[in-house]
C-alpha cells in the first residue's frame, strides 16, 4: 500500500464516525417523528391534527439534518480530494528528491564513458553501448542497470551441459537484447564443457568445484547481484545464494581495490572480456579485441583492471577471453573475434529487455 492510499485510508477512518453520526441522528429523527398512538376517544380529530404537526415538525426537522449531513459529507469529500492531491504531490517531490544521488553517481560514472554509440531503455533494463580504448587496445563497454530479476540469465550451449552454440546463436534463440560469451571451457568427450563450478537457476551443473589454480566464479544472485570469488567449500558459495555463474581466472578487483594478478596470466596481451559492478549494482561489460592469442596483440589483464577501477567498478572478474570474446548488441556482432568469426561456447551471458 502506498503511503498516499495509507494517509487517505487514515483520513476516512478519523470521519467516518462522524458521518455515521450523522446519519444515525437522521434516522433517530425520523423514527420518531413517525411513532403514532391512535386516539381511542371523541377527541380523534384534534389528536390526528397534532400528530400531523409533530409529523410535519419531525421531517422538517429531519430534512434540516439531511442537509446539514449531506453539507457536511460535501466538504469532508471535498478535504480528501485536497488531501489526496497533496500528499501525492508531497509523494512525488519526495520520490524525485530521493533519486537525485542516483541520478548524480550515474551521470557522474557516464561522464568518464564519453557518449554512448547506441543504447536500449524499457521497462527491464537501461544498457548503453560505449566505445573504449588506449594507445594499445580498442574495444566496447556495455554498462547495463538490471531493474527485473528476469532481465538477464545465463544459458548452456543449446540447453544442455557439453553443448556449444555462438553467443549470437544464443541470443537469438532466447529473444535476447544482447548477449556475451561467460566463463571458460575444456574440451572433452566430443563436447565443450564449463571449467570449474557451473550454476545454472540455482542448481550446481556437475557438481561443486573447490577453487584451484587461481579459478573464479562469477555470477548473479537470485536478485540479480554481481557475485564471486574463490570458493574452497559449497557452504561458501551458497552464502550467497547463487543462481547463475560460470567460472575463470582471474578476479580484477575487489572493493574497488586491485588484486594481485597471477604471474602466469600477467604479461600476455589477448582479446578480452571482463564483468564488474558499481556502487548501485549497476554492470560494466568490457570486450577488447585483438587479431589472435599469441600475446601480440589486445590488452593485458593489468590494463583491464586499471581501466575498471579508473571507471569506478568496484568488483571485477575476467571471462572467457581469446577467440571466445563476444559481444553481440541488438541483433549484432560488435566487436572483431579474433577467430575471425563467432566461436562455439558452452556458457552465455544474456540480456533482455
Amino acid at each position: 500500500m502506498t503511503q498516499v492510499k495509507q494517509i487517505n485510508r487514515m483520513f476516512m477512518m478519523v470521519v467516518a464516525p462522524f458521518i455515521g453520526m450523522m446519519i444515525f441522528i437522521l434516522i433517530s429523527s425520523l423514527q420518531v417523528s413517525i411513532q403514532l398512538t391512535l386516539p381511542d376517544n371523541a377527541s380523534f380529530t384534534q389528536d390526528w391534527n397534532e400528530s400531523q404537526k409533530q409529523i410535519t415538525q419531525g421531517l422538517t426537522k429531519a430534512q434540516h439534518t439531511a442537509e446539514y449531513t449531506m453539507e457536511t459529507v460535501g466538504r469532508v469529500s471535498k478535504l480528501y480530494q485536497k488531501t489526496t492531491n497533496a500528499m501525492n504531490s508531497i509523494v512525488n517531490a519526495a520520490s524525485a528528491q530521493s533519486k537525485r544521488p542516483e541520478q548524480i553517481y550515474n551521470r557522474r560514472i557516464t561522464a568518464k564513458l564519453g557518449t554512448p554509440m547506441d543504447q536500449v531503455n524499457s521497462d527491464k533494463l537501461t544498457a548503453e553501448l560505449y566505445r573504449i580504448g588506449s594507445t594499445s587496445y580498442n574495444g566496447y563497454a556495455m554498462k547495463v542497470k538490471l531493474k527485473s530479476s528476469d532481465a538477464m540469465k545465463m544459458t548452456l550451449g543449446n540447453d544442455k551441459f557439453g553443448g556449444t552454440e555462438t553467443t549470437m546463436q544464443a541470443v537469438q534463440r532466447y529473444g535476447a537484447v544482447a548477449g556475451v560469451n561467460a566463463g571458460g571451457y575444456a574440451d572433452g568427450g566430443g563436447g565443450r564443457y564449463p571449467l570449474g563450478t557451473t550454476v545454472m537457476n540455482g542448481k550446481y551443473i556437475g557438481g561443486f568445484h573447490p577453487s584451484f589454480k587461481d579459478l573464479t566464479f562469477v555470477g548473479f544472485d537470485k536478485e540479480s547481484k554481481l557475485i564471486g570469488g574463490k570458493f574452497y567449500s559449497q557452504y561458501q558459495l551458497d552464502k550467497l545464494d547463487p543462481h547463475f555463474g560460470a567460472s575463470f581466472v582471474p578476479q580484477l578487483l575487489h572493493n574497488g581495490v586491485s588484486l594481485k594478478i597471477p604471474e602466469k596470466w600477467a604479461s600476455s596481451r589477448a582479446p578480452r572480456t571482463v564483468i564488474g559492478n558499481y556502487k548501485d549494482d549497476q554492470l560494466l561489460i568490457m570486450v577488447v579485441d585483438g587479431y589472435d592469442e599469441n600475446g601480440n596483440s589486445g590488452a593485458l589483464l593489468s590494463e583491464m583492471q586499471k581501466k575498471m577501477q579508473n571507471l569506478g567498478v568496484q568488483d571485477a572478474y575476467t571471462l572467457d577471453g581469446g577467440g571466445s570474446s563476444s559481444l553481440i548488441f541488438k541483433g549484432r556482432v560488435v566487436n572483431s573475434p579474433s577467430d575471425g568469426h563467432l566461436r562455439q561456447l558452452p556458457t552465455h551471458f544474456l540480456f533482455f529487455k
